[in-house]
């Protein structure tokens, strides 16, 4: 059995100089966390995780670093006053290798309170941390600490992955009253709205579905939920509010995926109090480690996967920038560029990256699909893995075209105003010399 103790009890486990591994986001200890934050004594605590959910002073502290494996409003935050951080540039999946490496000495996670069987749901977040979860509770060099709250919703994995760790494994277990963090939902541009109705043509009765979060994610869901079409089946890293819609509006049945039909699959969820309310005790919906979720072949084993995910930029030979803007680390590489691999394994998949075509800086109205990038850019998705990019002006079928051709379809989207550059550039570069004039 565990031991009981408050959050700065647990807290006083670790050593000024430590190693502590954390899940991504909504997997995150709230309490633990702050707690960590309140002590200054640090000399060199090591943390390692992604996407932070959690208000915490610990990571402004000095003697604390921390490696994240994705930027979240908290790591740009701490970048930009002079924290300790730093990005490792690496896909979600990579995450469970990568930590079995680092092996940090304390691993940490939220949960429910044990049932009682004495298993604690591992909630919102399977994710890359589960394997080193259960190595570290079984090494008695190393320390497992679980805060269980109510406030969390009970979720399920499914035979074979269980989503739970048992009290048995846990060293030290943490009680709290915290609720995980609220996405809100923001509202939809019409800019969004004319993105979503040129996506939803690609996505027929039947079709199995992976989305991120945000308002033209969240706005393709409406329209599917409004729409006739239904028996849809969800594949997807993340579980959002666009996903609950979708359940809700009973388009969802997962009875014609093929692989893990009856159920949406996940490997973690962030949005709402009303999603998280709506996950409480559904067995609809299962989580497992992302290494299973985000595999390309697992993915590509989906009847007609459709994969929908975001962009910053692209240019005319179909090259993604979708992480960074002029070379600043803004998210992470995530599993964007699992689920556009994964759908191009199947030629009646579909892979489709959606972007508005400007945005404006300075004052200055700018295209986001480019001649070229510049100096500094950070390409996420390869060229010859893109299938189909989507802006308000349509969409532009990539997969199989020509230098020429591709830079001609991707003007036909592009802003008026940029199109006759675009298609000069395509000009040059098709017959493999350079976009450069």
């Amino acid at each position: 059995m565990p031991e009981e103790l408050t959050a700065e009890q647990a807290a006083e486990r670790l050593t000024a100089v430590d190693t502590l591994g954390i899940p991504l986001g909504p997997g995150q200890p709230p309490a633990f966390l702050r707690t960590l934050g309140e002590r200054t004594d640090w000399t060199d605590l090591r943390v390692y995780g992604a996407l932070l959910g959690v208000g915490t002073e610990l990571f402004t502290r000095p003697g604390v670093s921390y490696l994240s494996g994705f930027f979240g409003p908290f790591e740009r935050m701490l970048r930009d006053t002079g924290a300790e951080v730093e990005f490792a540039p690496a896909d979600f999946r990579r995450f469970a290798p990568l930590l079995e490496r680092q092996a940090p000495r304390v691993m940490t996670t939220v949960a429910t309170p044990p049932d009682a069987d004495g298993w604690c749901s591992l909630s919102l977040h399977a994710g890359a941390t589960v394997g080193e979860l259960r190595r570290a509770g079984a090494d008695p060099q190393r320390l497992l600490v679980v805060e269980v709250s109510d406030g969390y919703p009970r979720t399920f994995g499914l035979d074979g992955y269980r989503h739970a760790l048992h009290v048995d494994e846990i060293d030290v277990l943490v009680r709290s009253t915290d609720a995980p963090l609220a996405l809100p939902s923001a509202a939809p541009t019409d800019v969004d709205r004319a993105i979503a109705r040129h996506a939803v043509g690609f996505i027929s009765s039947g079709a199995t579905l992976q989305t991120g979060i945000g308002s033209i994610p969240s706005q393709i869901a409406t329209l599917l939920a409004e729409g006739d079409g239904g028996d849809y089946g969800l594949h997807s890293e993340m579980f959002t509010d666009g996903c609950m819609q979708l359940h809700c509006a009973g388009k969802v049945t997962n009875v014609v995926k093929g692989l893990y039909d009856g159920v949406s699959v996940t490997t973690f969820a962030f949005g709402s109090t009303e999603l998280y309310a709506w996950l409480d005790g559904n067995s609809d919906v299962a989580f497992l480690p992302v290494e299973i979720v985000n595999s390309p072949e697992v993915i590509g084993a989906n009847n007609d996967m459709v994969t929908i995910n975001g962009a910053l930029g692209v240019d005319v030979h179909g090259q993604v920038v979708a992480d960074t803007i002029d070379g600043n680390q803004y998210s992470g590489i995530g599993g964007a560029e699992d689920f556009v691999a994964g759908a191009g394994l199947e030629l009646s998949d579909r892979s489709l990256i959606c972007l508005p075509s400007t945005f404006e800086k300075d004052g200055v109205l700018r295209s986001r699909i480019v001649p070229w990038f510049g100096p500094g850019a950070v390409i996420t998705t390869p060229r010859h893995h893109v299938d189909v990019i989507v802006t308000e002006y349509g969409a532009a079928e990539l997969e199989g075209l020509t230098v020429r051709e591709r830079g001609e379809a991707l003007a036909a989207v592009a802003h008026p105003q940029f199109r006759d550059e675009l298609l000069a550039a395509a000009e040059r570069a098709a017959k493999g010399c350079s976009p450069v004039g």
